[in-house]
């Protein structure tokens, strides 16, 4: 197979191939801010002085991307992740928090209800009740679509590479995994039965066996929000951090090695960090998972397992607050225990090498085809390997 460019004074292509008594791997150059169409000799016909490359030479030239490097594919310039880390912070800390409390305020006008009480309900720090805790997801959750705004708009890149390198969803891993992080998840409880019995104070106050909450009508309007909104409230938290930041990270190191180091510690402390005042073993716990998401995303190459792991950890956090303990304390967790290292711990494996395993047995990319990328750039698909319907 190879691989037409066009001749000068024509939207440029890859590049010619490597200059008499080089091999095609002695210069690595990175994607074209712009390309045109590009395709295997055969698909369409090469205009008149085109120059091809084989298709040896054009794995050399373009090699694939891993998931955390695919800004090295998008548009130049030093300026453009630090502009989009900015616009990331600051939607997350006001322009979304006021969006939404506008369009929550218009909905409770437009049911006749008292909107000033749900005003002072969404912004109180001190009583989560079911009508401030949609808020705050439904803030969150309008991450996603600041992140693919910047990934097209800033970078040049489609959303989709900010989802996986397919570029997409790929469900099927996904419901895969959703299933592991239960699997991980009673493989943790099994180890917290173990620690409780060690030192009762590592378990939630009010947690013990036996002392059920009440079912009230809160209790009902909170499952409410819990079961819809969490979802996409942990998407929206791993588009920006596992997501955004872990290709902005990824993609300002050339060496490799320095990259996904960076690319999975940095976005991981942040993470932690964003959840605000915590105690040194809860950090650990947020810190933890963190690392291991990061690690999955680069593994895996895309978002699909840290996202399935974040929604059943918030699923089981807000379900156990609502049956044994207390939803204030769920958001601003003041205790914990280093015996919860063990849980952290076991949860944390367990999934991630049953997520690699899967992953690997599905047969599923974790790098960017190069082909794909560049024919992503103009829009034009010209290999075979597009995806479905790009």
């Amino acid at each position: 197979m190879s691989h037409p460019l066009p001749p000068p004074g024509q939207p440029p292509g890859p590049p010619p191939g490597p200059p008499p008594g080089q091999s095609p791997g002695s210069q690595q150059p990175s994607y074209p801010p712009e390309t045109g169409p590009v395709g295997p000799a055969g698909t369409a016909p090469a205009p008149r002085g085109a120059v091809t490359l084989s298709a040896e030479e054009f794995a050399a030239a373009y090699p694939p991307l891993e998931y955390h490097r695919l800004h090295r594919a998008g548009d130049r310039g030093w300026w453009r992740p630090v502009v989009g880390v900015v616009v990331a912070a600051v939607s997350m800390v006001l322009v979304l928090s006021m969006v939404t409390l506008a369009l929550f305020a218009l909905g409770l006008a437009v049911v006749g209800a008292d909107v000033g009480d749900g005003v002072d309900q969404m912004l109180s720090l001190d009583t989560v009740t079911p009508l401030s805790l949609a808020y705050l997801l439904s803030t969150l959750a309008l991450l996603t679509p600041v992140v693919w705004l910047v990934t097209r708009y800033l970078h040049g890149l489609r959303p989709g590479w900010t989802t996986s390198v397919a570029p997409r969803m790929r469900w099927g891993y996904f419901l895969a995994c959703a299933g592991l992080s239960v699997v991980a998840l009673v493989a943790s409880l099994v180890v917290s039965v173990l620690v409780s019995a060690l030192d009762p104070g590592a378990v939630p106050e009010g947690s013990e066996v036996g002392s059920l909450n009440a079912f009230t009508e809160t209790t009902r309007n909170f499952l409410f929000v819990v079961l819809l909104v969490t979802p996409f409230q942990a998407a929206g938290e791993e588009y920006l951090f596992r997501g955004y930041v872990t290709q902005v990270a990824g993609g300002i190191f050339s060496s490799p090695r320095v990259a996904t180091a960076v690319a999975i510690v940095v976005p991981a402390v942040l993470f932690a960090l964003a959840h605000g005042a915590q105690s040194p073993p809860v950090f650990f716990d947020r810190l933890a998972f963190g690392v291991m998401a990061g690690y999955l995303v680069i593994r895996t190459g895309g978002l699909e397992a840290s996202i399935a792991m974040h929604v059943m950890n918030n699923w089981f956090a807000f379900g156990l607050a609502l049956a044994v303990g207390d939803m204030d304390e769920v958001l601003t967790p003041s205790g914990g225990s280093w015996l919860t290292l063990p849980v952290t711990l076991t949860q944390t494996l367990v999934y991630l090498a049953l997520a690699v395993l899967v992953h690997r047995g599905m047969g599923l990319a974790r790098a960017a085809d190069s082909a794909v990328l560049i024919g992503s750039r103009g829009r034009v698909y010209g290999l075979s390997s597009a995806p479905p319907g790009a």
